[in-house]
């Protein structure tokens, strides 16, 4: 396999030309533009400081339909006790730092570079985050990407018992609402198979965002 390296001009390869851990190309930029570009077509960003830019597309593809989030009973017990207070796009950068530094300590990087790109795109409307605090102090949450009715997530943290699970399953009810297709969650962690989590071919993962993308309104309103 070949993997593509990037120039200026804003295109990719096709997915199905990615390498057999998923790896389509290197380099390239994180401007708005090749973000967006990316992600309608299924292929998100992934690397450390000492590497070049990578572009991801794995198959099999891991995802969430909102619809089929699960929700275990000790979960249903404490979303009952109110122990949380979930917010939306209330503290992106404090969001997506506090993931920024879970990874590092587990040896991967969200960087400096991709902390501000996201910021960028987060100003545009297109980046979310979901914030759960305890007694005023943030405890966890998440970020990803929103396009048509697709979101793609990036990252979730917590510092707190639940807090990520609570922000994504409260997050699922609000996107189930909205008809959103399906939350990409780019590859498997056992934290999120136990929310519901999925294998998906990646063929039928492409086809499902292509349709997803191009549903009316692009930005989600939270």
């Amino acid at each position: 396999m070949t993997v593509y390296r990037l120039s200026n001009e804003l295109i990719f390869p096709h997915p199905s030309l990615s390498d057999d851990d998923g790896l389509l190309a290197i380099d390239g930029d994180l401007s708005q533009e090749r973000l967006l570009l990316a992600y309608s077509n299924g292929i998100f960003p992934w690397y450390s400081d000492d590497e070049p830019i990578l572009w991801w597309s794995p198959d099999p593809r891991f995802i969430v339909y909102p619809k089929d989030i699960r929700i275990s009973h000790s979960m249903k017990k404490i979303l009952k006790k109110n122990i949380y207070k979930v917010t939306f796009d209330t503290h992106f950068r404090d969001v997506i730092s506090n993931c920024s530094n879970l990874r590092r300590e587990a040896g991967t990087w969200i960087t400096n570079e991709m902390i501000e790109a996201y910021c960028k795109l987060h100003a545009l409307g297109y980046a979310h985050s979901v914030e759960t605090w305890f007694n005023d102090e943030l405890v966890g949450g998440l970020y990803g990407i929103s396009i048509g009715k697709c979101f793609f997530g990036e990252s979730m943290f917590s510092t707190m018992d639940n807090a990520s699970k609570v922000a994504f399953i409260t997050f699922g009810r609000v996107l189930e609402n909205k008809g959103f297709s399906l939350i990409d969650c780019q590859v498997h962690t056992n934290h999120l198979e136990s929310l519901g989590a999925v294998y998906m071919p990646r063929e039928k993962f492409l086809e499902l965002v292509k349709d997803g993308i191009s549903k009316l309104p692009l930005k989600l309103s939270l």
